[in-house]
């Protein structure tokens, strides 16, 4: 268990914090849910980061990496769309294709392969991370002073009916769709065995 795979756990364990205070309906929590979700998602970049530049790239790290990465981002699609800020179907299909990506690697380890995260599903966690900090920014901001200048600009910058959020949710929602046939076409011999 080396650094890298250890702040993989710890993001484990953030997600765990992040649906313990997602349960709640007070500002308490969504000030905590925030800020759990935003430092797992900034140990998601650090893990692979600290990996390359240590040269701790293991196939465990391969591994457990994306699977912490999609519980994180499956809990706060599934949180959102029951807050009404995501359709229910967008996440349907973005835990969909977690699914099978997982057990499109699950094939690949069977036959003695890892399949990494390439650069588009990189790209698609990015903008997925991104809705979701945004939109839990508007639900904890909300509850803040709209007096003050500041936390009024950021309750906007982030609400739902401007541009910002939900454009992220679209390129995440036709990268996800376009990652995952990806993952089926370089992959494709694994499912004909």
């Amino acid at each position: 268990m080396n650094i890298p795979n250890s702040i993989t756990v710890f993001r484990l364990v953030l997600t765990a914090l992040f649906i313990a205070a997602a349960s709640f309906d007070s500002p308490w929590a969504y000030h905590t849910a925030l800020v759990t979700f935003v430092i797992a998602a900034i140990s998601d970049w650090l893990d692979g980061y600290l990996a390359r530049k240590l040269n701790l790239v293991t196939s465990l790290g391969k591994l457990l990496d994306p699977l912490a990465d999609k519980i994180l981002v499956a809990a706060g699609f599934i949180y959102l769309s029951v807050q009404g800020f995501c359709p229910v179907w967008v996440t349907c299909m973005i835990i969909g294709r977690e699914f099978m990506v997982t057990g499109l690697r699950q094939i690949a380890v069977e036959q003695g392969k890892v399949i990494a995260a390439d650069r588009l599903g990189k790209w698609k966690t990015t903008f997925q991370l991104i809705f979701v900090i945004g939109s839990l920014s508007h639900i904890s901001f909300a509850t803040l002073d709209p007096a003050n200048p500041l936390v009024s600009l950021l309750v906007w910058i982030a609400a739902p009916e401007h541009a910002i959020i939900p454009t992220t949710l679209w390129i995440a929602t036709a990268l996800t769709l376009i990652s995952g046939y990806n993952y089926i076409y370089k992959n494709r011999e694994l499912l004909q065995r």
